[in-house]
């Protein structure tokens, strides 16, 4: 047999598996010596791919074959591809042993193939020529050595596939010719000196010209394989082709078969050996890269840190020339410091030079350096000094300027007490860098920021955890308290079982008994029932209602009975199953059954009650009964307390959103003459102001120029230099753009005519203020001490009781303190006042006052208690000596504010019973006392005690109303005229905890906006049920308010009896302080009592809960007072989503929009219309409002309850009106 082997040069993987090397046989057809022919086919024993590509070999085979089938086998595979880099060191291990048969030549139709599929220009064939006759001889012979191809081995890449032999083993090979053997060995070596000459001349190449070679190499190289790997798969299917003809062959042939395999493990085993050489040359050759690549970096780093070295040598030497150049210049100058680099630079050190000589240092022996940067605002530092090799006294330090700084400020000193501070200025260097003081400003703001960002969630986290603790302990506490309960109520049941079982029986003699008489649970029985022994006697149907364990679980089975045939008399029966687990059967008997029946026997009300004799529970069965007790006590706490948290979230989220949309409509309530973009102004942003002067005083002035501070005019930059504004788009208005600091959480601005003042706009004294959000500092909270002689609900009359605790919530809630100086009156509702503990005693005017303090509404309260029995008079007002009492109590508040120490910045009192406050206050504490409290004085109602209210007007720093219109309406009186300037109308609001219909006890359903439709209709049936109207869908009228002149009580009958005639309901609330107003109207309650008993209720008195019955029950609410300053009625009317009815005057025109007459003015306010009003005070204005409100709700319900469900929508409480009294505390703080 002749083969043809190519191989690649050098033999880097083996001398005959070089790159792109393999070996091929491709047996022929033809005839053997015994006769027999062969088919031809072709097998693919190994094929290994090497990294380089350095020529090739070529060794051609060829033999004759028995035509005998060939049992198929496969070569041994290589598990991978070896390391790269290998150079085998031996030639191919070949056996040269011969067989000792006869050599013949080539018979028959025999050829010899070669390998052409891998020829090329640079390979050499080495003929290998196996005889049949000898076994092992392999013949090969050498053409020519190709040349050497310089590829870096370090980027080839080495492929190593062994391909399974699909035939059987060769046949017999010829005597080998052991010179050409030789040649291949020399081939070897040669090319081994090759390489390792090659590898010498690597080291001395220049790397850049290695890639390139490389890649190229690479490049072709991949190509060739590609090309090959083609090539060769065509092969392997012809040659499975062709070992498939041949595997049909001839038993016969086995013998041959063993003799090829014995061949072809021979040639396995020569090949483990190769691979494993070649591995062990790979590993070898790596390893000298290695240590090559690390001796050659080595160098490298050498040379690179001389090179270092020599460059710092001489920039230091450079560095020390300048520096005594510029030192001799300095002392020749008589300047005792200089720095270098003379340019100080951000992010750079410097050396800081000293002229101890020059300096108050110079007879110390230590000098140091102490100073920071940006003015002694950022990374302070202290360092030492050395003396220098400089000519003269010269000391010097090295400081690292940090990124930060724009300007280095120091000192020197002696460590001790000797400082040279450049007389008193401080030493300073500019910092050429990004960051100037401005910028600076802003990055110590940002820090700040990430700090407080950083801090709340680390509070939040705390608190989150503190919350978590809190559940846990909460719940720890429940289950014990759950389990005392379950344990309690099943000893209960126990007690009462012991108790049943002593009246039970097994049977009652001609009544009933059961069979079989020993039974336990889920047993069938029969029950039988003497019908002729009770009330049934004459009943059609009997039947058994029963339960067990004393009804445990209600009803348990309803059976019917059936007369019994067997048995004498009128005895029915029937079959139960008794329930599982029961030790007590309870049971009556009906006429029918459940839901049907009318007549029972119930063993004159006792039950009919039976032992089951073998269910009689033991302890374990009440341990059981204690543990599902216990369970549903914890399942109906689960669901209760998810139903409280769900309501809570509900409300603080509606609350939120409430307080959103309100703040909203603050900020867009004065659009008409200023308003920002965006309407939000957030800290770090520009924002753009519009102001439309034809509104103003500005009005017609050819320039306006803005003028703009931030945190109350308190901002440490100071004011802002003035800016022209500049037409809007919108050509009534003007603009102008500010960037808003960080550390800002009010935006404050006023309009003047000229850049250096003349006219201003500063909205009549109170300046414009726009809050800021996202700020990193929060508006200090202010102190506000009110001093007041009402307060819901522990001492209320009239509506200032309602001011004096909404205000002061509602400003707490915005982070204020506030603190409600009180009178302590025996007739206190104490049940309001929370944690009441005695303080302290003091004296004024001869008379000891206890002082005591207690929480109501979460406020802090001061109860005063003088001794002198002043107010232990049983009311709050109605004595003759109202005006010495509540002048005492002014007095006696000072006094204890001065004693204690407080140091308010606003005291605020209210109408003519604390007007005293006001001049008290100027005359005899503000000198000595409070110092910087200022005066804020509120009329809430001008009709009682003028002259006080008008002196105290005079003393007051700012005055207040409870609504603008009021404040217009009084703004003539002589006790006001005087003092309009620092006079305000602010509206009142009511407290939305309070008067919330989603959490209101009173109420039979909870409602919101959403279903205020149904929770109406619900609070209208029970408020009919309640006063025993008719139950009915009637428009009913409801009226809640003192029956005084004030409140129209002319107009209250007349509407009345108009709501009567429409058919609708009216249902009112209240009582006269006047008896004959009084006795008036119980003749009209006894009146309509008589005539119209299923439509209308006077209720004569005070009731709190049915007043908010009526609010959410009624349809309308009437308001015809004469005059009202704000009134709180329609508010709260509005707030449970009743239409409100009233006379045009005071709070009730700013609040009530007509819905037919009011829309623009609304829409001026940001709101839609609420109601329905009149003008008159007549019985023709209340008829004009009263009709067409009753009309609506008749011919139009839809709209009707729309209406309801915006008036719900609207914010009535202390919201806005706390921002208003805020702004106002804030002007009294300007005021001088």
């Amino acid at each position: 047999m002749e083969m043809s082997l190519h191989l690649q040069s050098p033999l880097n993987c083996g001398t005959l598996f070089g790159d792109r090397g393999c070996v091929k046989f491709k047996p022929i057809t033809g005839s053997f010596p015994i006769g027999r022919t062969s088919a031809s086919y072709q097998c693919l024993v190994w094929r290994k791919e090497c990294m380089t590509v350095w020529g090739s070999y070529c060794v051609n085979s060829s033999s004759d074959f028995s035509r005998r089938r060939l049992r198929r086998i496969s070569s041994a595979r290589s598990r991978g591809p070896p390391p790269k880099g290998f150079m085998p060191r031996s030639p191919l291990g070949t056996s040269n042993h011969k067989r000792g048969r006869k050599k013949t030549g080539v018979k028959g139709d025999s050829y010899t193939p070669t390998a052409s599929e891998i020829s090329g220009d640079d390979k050499r064939a080495v003929d290998v020529k196996i005889e049949p006759e000898e076994e092992g001889a392999v013949i090969f012979s050498k053409e020519k050595t190709p040349e050497l191809d310089r590829t870096d081995e370090s980027d080839r890449k080495t492929e190593n596939r062994i391909t399974s032999i699909t035939e059987e083993d060769l046949l017999e090979p010829q005597k080998e010719e052991t010179s050409d053997i030789r040649n291949i060995g020399n081939v070897q070596d040669s090319e081994r000196k090759i390489y390792v000459n090659n590898d010498e001349s690597i080291k001395g190449t220049d790397v850049d010209s290695d890639n390139k070679i490389t890649e190229e190499a690479s490049l072709l190289s991949k190509l060739e394989k590609e090309a090959n790997l083609h090539k060769l798969i065509e092969d392997a299917q012809q040659t499975k082709l062709e070992m498939e003809a041949i595997l049909i062959q001839d038993e016969a042939s086995q013998p041959l078969n063993l003799e090829m395999e014995e061949n072809l493990q021979k040639i396995d085993e020569a090949s483990r050996i190769l691979q494993l050489e070649i591995e062990e040359n790979l590993h070898k050759q790596e390893e000298a890269a290695r240590l090559l690549k690390l001796e050659m970096e080595e160098k490298l780093r050498k040379r690179e840190e001389a090179s270092r070295q020599l460059k710092l040598e001489m920039e230091a030497k450079l560095r020390k020339q300048e520096i005594e150049r510029i030192a001799e210049e300095n002392f020749s100058q008589g300047n005792k410091l200089f720095v270098y680099p003379s340019v100080v630079k951000a992010d750079q050190e410097i050396e800081v030079f000293l002229n101890r000589s020059l300096s108050t240092l110079s007879n110390e022996p230590d000098v140091l350096i102490k100073g920071g940067f940006n003015d002694w605002r950022w990374k302070l530092f202290n360092q030492r000094l050395n003396k220098t090799q400089l000519k003269g006294d010269w000391w010097s330090c090295h400081l690292n300027v940090p990124r930060e700084a724009y300007k280095v400020d120091f000192v020197f000193f002696n460590g001790q007490d000797v400082y040279d501070n450049n007389d008193e200025k401080n030493f300073s260097i500019s910092v050429d860098g990004e960051m100037d003081a401005l910028s600076f400003e802003d990055f110590l703001l940002e820090m700040k920021r990430k700090e407080l960002e950083d801090l709340a969630k680390e509070q939040a986290e705390k608190e989150r955890q503190a919350e978590e603790q809190r559940k846990m302990e909460e719940e720890k506490a429940a289950q014990e308290a759950d389990r005392l309960q379950a344990r309690g109520e099943t000893e209960r049941l126990r007690e009462a079982f012991q108790q049943l079982i002593k009246k039970a029986v097994r049977s009652m003699d001609n009544v009933w008994y059961i069979e079989p008489s020993e039974f336990k649970g889920k047993d069938l029985i029969r029950l039988y029932y003497n019908r002729s022994s009770g009330p049934l006697s004459q009943a059609n149907e009997v039947w058994v209602h029963g339960g067990h364990n004393n009804w445990k679980t209600g009803i348990s089975f309803a059976v019917q009975l059936f007369p019994s045939s067997s048995k004498d008399g009128d005895w029915w029966y029937a079959d139960v199953v008794v329930p599982d687990q029961a030790f007590l059967l309870d049971w009556v008997f009906a006429n029918g059954s459940p839901g049907k029946a009318s007549v029972y026997d119930n063993n004159h009300r006792q039950d009919f009650h039976s032992i089951v004799p073998n269910g009689m529970p033991d302890e374990q069965c009440w341990a059981g009964e204690e543990q599902l007790i216990y369970q549903k006590l914890q399942e109906e706490r689960r669901l209760r307390q998810e139903a409280i948290s769900a309501k809570a979230e509900r409300t603080a989220r509606m609350k939120a959103e409430t307080k959103e949309r309100t703040l909203k409509r603050f900020l867009l309530s004065q659009k008409q003459v200023v308003y920002t973009e965006p309407l939000d102004v957030q800290a770090g942003s520009t924002i753009t102001v519009y102001y439309n002067p034809t509104n103003t005083n500005l009005n017609g002035k050819p320039e306006v120029w803005f003028r703009c501070s931030f945190n109350r005019w308190t901002h440490h930059r100071g004011p802002l230099a003035p800016v022209r504004m500049l037409p809007a788009e919108n050509v009534t208005h003007l603009k102008t753009s500010v960037k808003v600091p960080l550390d800002a959480y009010m935006m404050d601005f006023v309009f003047s005519e000229r850049e250096d003042g003349g006219e201003f706009d500063n909205k009549f004294g109170m300046d414009y203020h726009i809050p800021v959000f996202g700020g990193i500092v929060k508006e200090p909270p202010m102190h506000i001490v009110h001093i007041a002689v009402e307060m819901a609900p522990i001492a209320k009359v009239g509506g200032l009781g309602d001011v004096v605790t909404s205000l002061s919530r509602a400003v707490q809630d915005l982070n204020h303190n506030v603190d409600i100086i009180f009178p302590k009156y025996d007739c206190l509702n104490h049940s309001h006042v929370k944690d009441l503990q005695y303080r302290k005693s003091y004296s004024w005017g001869g008379t000891e006052i206890k002082v005591w303090h207690g929480k109501v509404e979460g406020l802090s309260v001061y109860l005063l208690e003088p001794q002198n029995g002043f107010f232990s008079v049983g009311c709050v007002y109605g004595r003759g000596n109202d005006g010495e009492r509540f002048g005492f109590f002014c007095h006696a508040a000072l006094e204890f504010l001065q004693q204690e120490g407080f140091q308010p910045d606003v005291i605020h009192c209210h109408d003519w019973t604390s007007a005293p406050v006001a001049w008290l206050y100027k005359d005899h504490y503000m000198q000595y006392g409070p110092r910087k409290a200022r005066v804020v004085f509120t009329i809430h109602n001008l009709e009682f005690g003028a002259a006080l209210i008008g002196k105290a007007m005079a003393y007051a720093d700012k005055a207040t109303t409870v609504s603008p219109t009021y404040s217009r309406e009084i703004a003539g009186n002589p006790a006001i005229a005087p003092h309009h300037q620092k006079f305000h109308g602010i509206l009142n609001g009511i407290d939305p905890d309070i008067w919330d219909p989603y959490n209101n006890k009173f109420l039979p359903v909870s409602y919101t906006a959403e279903n205020v439709v149904e929770g109406k209709r619900a609070a209208k049936e029970a408020l009919q049920q309640r006063l025993g109207l008719k139950r009915a869908d009637l428009p009913l009228v409801g009226i809640i308010t003192r029956l005084t002149h004030q409140k129209g009580i002319h107009l209250i009958k007349h509407a009345i009896w108009r709501t009567l005639e429409r058919g609708g309901q009216v249902v009112l609330l209240g009582s006269a302080p006047d008896p004959r107003i009084q006795n008036d109207f119980v003749n009209l309650a006894n009146n309509i009592l008589s005539s119209h008993h299923e439509h209308g209720r006077l209720c004569l008195t005070y009731d709190e809960p049915l007043s908010h019955l009526i609010y959410a029950g009624a349809d309308f609410i009437l308001v015809p007072s004469i005059f009202e300053p704000c009134g709180l009625t329609q508010l709260t009317a509005m707030r449970y989503g009743s239409i409100p009815v009233v006379r045009k005057t005071g709070g009730l025109y700013d609040t009530v929009f007509d819905v037919d007459h009011d829309k623009e003015r609304a829409q001026a306010q940001g709101l839609e219309p609420n109601g329905f009003s009149f003008d008159g005070a007549d019985a023709g204005g209340v008829d004009y409002a009263l009709n067409r409100a009753i009309s609506a709700w008749y011919e139009g319900r839809d709209w009707f309850n729309a209406l309801c469900k915006t008036v719900m929508e609207q914010d009535w409480s202390w919201n806005r009106p706390a921002l208003d009294y805020l702004e106002l505390y804030h002007a009294a703080s300007k005021s001088v």
